[in-house]
């Protein structure tokens, strides 16, 4: 079984973001970066299978601020393969990246086909989670997301089976066949802890890979036109009474802006 993943990183929402002075981008001077959470969990339910099955994984990203630590982490918990893809513009837009990806990928020796690729479903910067369907789209693949869960039919080669979520506390199970593209929303198990200790072995007798991009990106199909962090505005009016007042209130409200 071959697998491979795609991480990336992404702003680390817990620290303040600032605008940049183009007034179309974030700030990226003081701009933490972190590994998407998702693209953890695709990595984690790779090696699960990589466990089970045998096989081997390949951990792959565009170049950005950290990500060797990232792929070095990435080994040292068990990925045989860490490739960087190199000469990538800053700020890709989510379509940009993923038409990168979809001409980068053939290019990587010894890389595809593989049974499996694995990704987040969505990230902080992709909440509508298109990345993926978009990659799958270009690679010419089946995908399906919101995935928590994969199990490889070893005695019917070919096919595998996901496990979604679905609204309402519903899962659904779909034979796929390989290979296919998932976006994985959360592993089988906890992302797995590896000690900074392993980590640092993972730097000194492993390697990162590096593959240029070459490639110029393509235009985005949204132009972001300004950004601007939110204003303080009005505090919300709280209502208070019998549920027959706040009713009536609330009527009163709604018919004043013409909802009612």
């Amino acid at each position: 079984m071959n697998i491979l993943v795609l991480l990336k990183m992404v702003p680390d929402v817990v620290e303040e973001l600032e605008v940049a002075p183009d007034g179309k981008s974030l700030d990226l001077e003081f701009l933490r970066l972190v590994v998407n959470e998702s693209d953890e969990h695709a990595l984690e339910e790779a090696l699960l299978l990589k466990e089970r099955h045998g096989g081997k994984v390949t951990a792959l990203a565009l170049d950005s601020p950290d990500i060797d630590d990232v792929l070095f982490t990435a080994l040292a918990k068990g990925a045989d393969r860490a490739v960087k893809v190199t000469d990538v513009d800053e700020g890709l837009s989510t379509w940009s990246a993923a038409a990168l990806l979809a001409q980068v990928l053939p290019t990587v020796p010894d890389l595809l086909p593989a049974d499996l690729i694995l990704t987040g479903c969505q990230a902080n910067d992709d909440l509508d989670g298109q990345a993926a369907p978009l990659l799958a789209h270009r690679l010419d693949l089946p995908y399906l997301g919101i995935v928590t869960g994969v199990a490889w039919e070893t005695e019917s080669a070919g096919t595998c089976t996901a496990v979604k979520e679905c609204g309402g506390g519903v899962r659904g199970e779909f034979d796929l066949t390989v290979p296919a593209l998932l976006g994985i929303q959360g592993a089988e198990k906890p992302p797995r802890y590896v000690p900074v200790a392993k980590v640092r072995a993972a730097m000194k007798s492993g390697e990162i890979e590096t593959v240029s991009a070459s490639v110029g990106s393509e235009t985005p199909r949204v132009e972001v036109l300004s950004m601007t962090k939110p204003e303080v505005g009005e505090r919300a009016e709280m209502i208070e009474g019998s549920p027959e007042e706040v009713a009536e209130k609330l009527c009163e409200i709604l018919s004043a802006r013409g909802v009612l």
